[in-house]
């Protein structure tokens, strides 16, 4: 019985060594691993660090006319190169369109190295030689002298602000037309301007009817199958008929 009971616990002994080799065995496969893994964290964190410290090369920029591109870059806050991460591009448009001369800015990241800016310029309604100013479509009012309609005099205050008003309406391939506004004001109407295009012809214009310009193309092609290519007064202030200049 006693030698039985001997093989039996040398038996069990050798089982229990067995288990402690195996777990042995495990632990270590684990902590490799684990080594391995740690290491592949910190080579993944690197190359993102790497990645992201990536400058911006080059810029393209587009839709601009009063600004520069650089003043366009300024706006950006990229104008030190910076990583093609610091910002995104909604940040981007955001800085560009807090500009009063911006009205909206498009902003595309390509390559990994380049951004792509497209801008829409604020609308130029007429630069104020008197107030030395020039007013835009929002309203505003900015110091720069920027391409557009020029009021070469003085409008009363009520009068003035109903111009912007109505000034807004036009179209802005009517608007490229118009060279100067001169308020013009008749005995019949208080709010009378003249306007003088770009193509040699003058046009008289109420506040009232000022929109009334938007036809000026269809207007102008009319005068030249009657009138041939001369010049003249257009009256739309009251009716609609053209004078020809005197010769």
């Amino acid at each position: 019985m006693k030698k039985k009971n001997k093989k039996k616990n040398v038996k069990k002994n050798i089982k229990n060594k067995n288990k402690k080799i195996v777990k042995k065995k495990k632990r270590k496969l684990r902590i490799g691993r684990i080594l391995i893994l740690f290491l592949i964290i910190i080579l993944i964190i690197v190359i993102v660090k790497l990645f992201l410290k990536i400058p911006i090369k080059n810029f393209y920029v587009k839709g601009n006319i009063n600004l520069t591109d650089q003043e366009i870059i300024d706006l950006s806050k990229l104008e030190d190169y910076p990583s093609l991460f610091k910002y995104s591009s909604k940040q981007i448009e955001e800085n560009i369109e807090s500009s009063d001369y911006i009205k909206k800015a498009i902003v595309k990241k390509k390559k990994l190295k380049e951004i792509h800016i497209e801008i829409e310029e604020n609308i130029v309604l007429f630069y104020n030689t008197n107030t030395k100013k020039t007013v835009l479509l929002n309203k505003k009012e900015v110091t720069k002298e920027l391409n557009g309609p020029i009021l070469i005099n003085y409008v009363p205050d009520k009068v003035y602000e109903k111009l912007i008003e109505q000034m807004s309406l036009i179209d802005i391939k009517i608007l490229n037309r118009i060279s100067e506004i001169k308020y013009d004001p008749s005995n019949v109407d208080k709010e009378r301007f003249l306007f003088t295009m770009n193509d040699g012809n003058y046009v008289y214009i109420t506040l009232e009817k000022l929109e009334s310009i938007n036809n000026y193309t269809k207007i102008s092609l009319e005068i030249i199958n009657k009138f041939g290519k001369k010049n003249g007064t257009l009256y739309l202030d009251a009716g609609e008929y053209f004078e020809i200049f005197d010769e």
